[in-house]
């Protein structure tokens, strides 16, 4: 097969030979212009002085003095222009931006169009404006008088403002163009109005050869008429007759053009225009995902080893967000691959580097403590550039975090500059933005990677010319606003990809394809809303007026799509198309339009297939750990469990397998100044230890002693006068910066606490009153130690071999209660902050019974334990051996008159727990036995409600 470039080749050899010097080739985009030249040097019998080959949008910028306004000066001068014409202060540029965009491509339409803007946007208020309209065809006058009458139709509150805003709109339009002209600028359309208003076009070349064109808008008429007419120009068309009958769209506008601009190629050339017509092997596969579409092209290109046809293969993305995906699925037997899409900036990891460092600067910054939150300065130093940053970034992030500094100080050695976070100083930290872009990018250069190097140049670009912008007044925004807008611009901009574009296979999106011709077309995504893509009719000029006055309209999209469609496949070989068939949200899993007239029109068999995954769901299912010699040897190592440790088996033997014997840690990484319920329990432990030790006497405590410390929130006067200066503030505060901010005890200098750390303060200090009253109840009391470790040795039995075990933890809190009276014994204290209050159990069993979990029996047995170490090995403490009650102390539900912190079993106080050791300590052993046991596994739990916020659920695919 001989491509249309290569016929275009040929036919411009035979009429200009070899020397084209004086001839502009001109295409409707940049990629055919290669492919041309390497058909006019493979065909040329010598060297060939080569023609000039320049875009149409290129040709009309040569013969114009005004310049392209890029979009978002375009925009922001649009935004003036409306605001000095309407006065509406009221509209935001946030708010303009969007309908800005449809406006100013309302604008280009009319002037590539070449409309009279004043009557497209004439008052329809009056309708007698009609008679004025002698240019326009029957049915053109048909149309506009059709919505005229659907217009009186609508309620007068929608007509009148309609008509407000539409009075207003040549006006604003004359305004727009005549801002630019003053600066020398335009948008498309004005400029190439711009041109083919002159009253003649000085032209740079002798001949002019137009390759390629379909659509053509007014002011590309016009200069094809004129061209034509002063013979400086030759027109090649690209299309099949398969497309031209009337009854098919994609020939719409060639069939109007071959009269007007004549083919400088036979019209009657079979080779070149009687394509679709003839056989070819076309596929259509449905596949449920599209990845599963990208999988397949390496079975695609090895089948009949397409891959080694190079730049005659191509795979066309209608979907262009695939591209990621389509690239990991090329097979390793293709050497050349040629990329025509960009690739998007937004997924880049500078893109999420320079929100990070926005947030940072915005969000993450605290006005009040002239600092940055640790939170959002570790997720900028954690970023896969953070080393780009500082030399340092490791040690920077250990020491902060192991500081606990919530609010970071700026530092020479963490590289930021202080900005205050005010809208006055947005270029100035846009400017930091672009250096820090800048400095990542330098630091960054000796790893050369192509995607690094560039992606950091397009955002640093793009900062740049944002700040220019600001810098010229020509962008007027707050740091919201301008926030919007940075995320628009790099969702939108590409960064190309380099090598030989004429080598390889060929991997682009559905415009690239135009004037190219291929063996093996693979299509993805072809479905309804990919191809056509996105068709709407977003616009200020209605539909019926827009046709009236031949501006575009849905049915000129559809057309130019259907063409796009058609031409990449009418010379090739073999197609395949694939489309998504599934229906999920908006996606309807519809094949493209286009497809389904294929199958209905052509005379040719085409194949139905469907892609299927080729493998069952994946159930995952925890597996069960077999004890084998190393889980034994690690076992033997342990010689010591807590009650947290046993509590962690009853509750998932799995569990307690990744923790303790794979000692896969859970992750305690704090960086946010928030309080959770772990650290808000440790300060109230600290906070009520640090209340006993220092407002109250290590004596006996008295209602009086309680009563004073709840009044006045100070110790009596009884404590020595350092003391009395305490405060039972002061104690919360302490036990913040103890916990919290990792500050030693004693220092009286605490950190600043924020809004949430001040209501979680507020909280505990009513927790502490809480305790306070219900000490009251047991006063006079004695509290005879906080927060110490107790132990007690084991024997259990492994395989007949007696192995020594210590178990034991902290006590919170051992007391006396009831003190100089019969009734007088000890209690351990375990406080609990949290909302479910433990259940009273009928048994010793049931607390080594996972079933009773929701019951919270790990507290109960974790307090009974402890207890009976109390009562039988505490010489320091206990050193009689007194009666010992396990008590939980719920502070949230301690409210009650006849509330009691003292477990029951089975409805009975516990006044002494060693009335229970034997049966406690035998299904102690043997739940340590049971560890043990080379024949029991380690298995999951049954209670799946359990694996909620399990650290460790991924693991065992719960």
């Amino acid at each position: 097969m001989n491509t249309f470039l290569e016929h275009v080749a040929a036919d411009l050899l035979k009429k200009y030979g070899n020397d084209m010097a004086h001839i502009a080739v001109v295409f409707p985009n940049k990629r055919a212009a290669l492919f041309l030249n390497q058909a006019l040097a493979r065909l040329a019998d010598g060297p060939v002085w080569s023609p000039a080959y320049i875009t149409i949008s290129d040709f009309f910028r040569q013969h114009s003095n005004l310049t392209i306004a890029d979009p978002i000066k375009s925009i922001c001068d649009l935004y003036k222009s409306y605001l000095e014409v309407t006065g509406n202060m009221n509209e935001t540029l946030d708010h303009f931006y969007g309908w800005g965009q449809l406006l100013l491509a309302d604008f280009d339409d009319i002037d590539k169009n070449m409309a009279d803007a004043e009557k497209v946007f004439s008052n329809i208020s009056d309708l007698k404006e009609l008679d004025d309209i002698s240019y326009l065809t029957d049915e053109q006058k048909a149309e506009l008088r059709r919505f005229f009458a659907n217009f009186d139709d609508n309620p007068e509150g929608i007509r009148e403002r309609f008509i407000t805003l539409w009075s207003k709109l040549n006006e604003i339009y004359n305004n727009f163009k005549q801002r630019l002209k003053n600066q020398k600028l335009a948008y498309e359309g004005m400029l190439y109005r711009d041109v083919v208003d002159k009253p003649s076009i000085d032209a740079h070349y002798e001949h002019y050869v137009f390759v390629g064109f379909n659509v053509l808008q007014n002011v590309e008429q016009v200069l094809f008429k004129r061209f034509l007419k002063e013979e400086k120009a030759s027109f090649y068309w690209d299309y099949d007759r398969y497309y031209m009958k009337s009854t098919n769209e994609a020939g719409n506008y060639i069939r109007r053009w071959l009269d007007k601009f004549p083919n400088a190629l036979p019209n009657d050339d079979d080779e070149l225009y009687d394509n679709l017509s003839k056989k070819k092997n076309i596929n259509i596969i449905s596949a449920p995902t599209e990845n599963l579409q990208a999988r397949y092209i390496s079975e695609w290109l090895r089948e009949n080893e397409r891959y080694k046809d190079g730049k005659r293969t191509a795979i066309v993305l209608c979907d262009e967000h695939l591209l990621q995906t389509v690239i990991h699925c090329i097979p390793d037997e293709v050497d050349t691959l040629n990329v025509t899409t960009g690739y998007p900036l937004q997924q880049t990891p500078i893109a999420s580097m320079v929100s990070q460092l926005w947030t940072l600067q915005t969000d993450g910054y605290s006005l009040q403590e002239k600092s940055y939150r640790l939170h959002h300065l570790n997720r900028v130093l954690r970023h896969p550039y953070g080393k780009y940053l500082t030399p340092a970034v490791g040690e920077i992030i250990e020491r902060l975090n192991s500081e606990r500094q919530f609010y970071v100080k700026p530092k020479e050695d963490i590289f930021f500059e202080y900005f205050p976070s005010d809208n006055q100083h947005l270029p100035a930290l846009v400017n930091w933005l672009a250096e820090t872009v800048r400095s990542i990018g330098i630091n960054g250069a000796a790893d050369r990677e192509p995607l690094f190097e560039e992606s950091v140049f397009r955002m640093y670009t793009l900062l740049t010319r944002l700040l220019e912008l600001m810098e010229n007044d020509d962008l007027e925004a707050d740091k919201i606003i301008f926030r919007r807008l940075l995320t628009q611009l790099i969702s939108s901009t590409n960064i190309p990809f380099h090598g030989e574009p004429a080598q390889g296979v060929q991997v682009m999106g559905v415009l690239e394809t135009r004037n190219l011709d291929f063996d093996h077309v693979l299509v993805l995504s072809c479905n309804e809303g990919n191809i056509p893509k996105g068709i709407d009719d977003a616009s200020f000029i209605p539909h019926l007026i827009r046709k009236a006055y031949d501006l575009t309209t849905i049915d000129n999209k559809i057309s130019i799509y259907s063409y796009y469609f058609h031409s990449m496949i009418q010379r090739a070989k073999d197609v395949t198309f694939l489309y998504n068939n599934s229906t999920q949200g908006s996606h309807t899993g519809e094949m493209s339009r286009f497809i389904l007239q294929l199958m209905v029109e052509w005379n040719h068999p085409i194949h139905r297939l469907t892609l299927q995954a080729g493998q069952e769901p994946m159930h995952c299912e925890a597996e069960v750990v077999d004890k084998n010699e190393a889980v034994l040897k690690r076992l033997d190592q342990i010689s010591y469990f807590s009650p947290t440790a046993i509590n962690t088996y009853i509750t998932c033997q799995l569990k307690y397998y990744f923790k303790y014997i794979a000692g896969i840690n859970e992750l305690d990484e704090i960086d946010i100044d928030d309080v959770d319920n772990r650290m808000f329990g440790n300060i109230f432990h600290t906070a009520a230890q640090l209340m006993y030790e220092k407002l109250l006497p290590r004596e006996v405590i008295t209602t009086k002693n309680i009563d004073y410390l709840l009044k006045t929130g100070k110790s009596t006067q009884s404590l020595t006068s350092g003391n009395a200066e305490l405060t039972l503030d002061d104690i919360v505060d302490e036990a913040f910066a103890t916990e919290l901010f990792h500050q030693q005890r004693g220092v009286r200098k605490h950190p600043k606490l924020n809004g949430l750390q001040l209501i979680n303060r507020e909280v505990i200090i009513k927790y502490l009153h809480q305790l306070l009253r219900i000490d009251r109840r047991s006063a006079p009391l004695r509290v005879l130690g906080h927060e110490f470790p107790v132990k007690r040795s084991l024997t259990i039995n492994v395989n007949g071999i007696e192995k020594q075990i210590e178990t034991g933890g902290r006590i919170d809190r051992l007391d006396e209660i009831s003190v100089d009276s019969d009734n007088a014994r000890l209690r351990v204290v375990d406080y609990k902050t949290g909302g479910k209050v433990a259940e009273s159990l009928k048994c010793i069993d049931e607390m080594f019974d996972a079933k009773n979990l929701d019951k919270k029996s790990d507290y109960t047995m974790q307090a009974m334990l402890y207890s009976l170490i109390e009562a039988t090995n505490d010489p320091e403490h206990n050193p009689n051996h007194r009666a010992v009650s396990p008590a939980l102390l719920f502070i949230q539900h301690a409210g009650s008159e006849d509330y009691t912190p003292v477990l029951s079993i089975d409805k009975e106080e516990v006044t002494d727990v060693t009335v229970y050791e034997e049966d406690f300590l035998r299904k102690l052993t043997e739940k340590l036995e049971e560890i043990h046991n080379p024949n029991i596994a380690f298995a999951p739990t049954d209670n799946t409600n359990t694996c909620k916020y399990c650290p460790y659920k991924q693991m065992c695919g719960r």
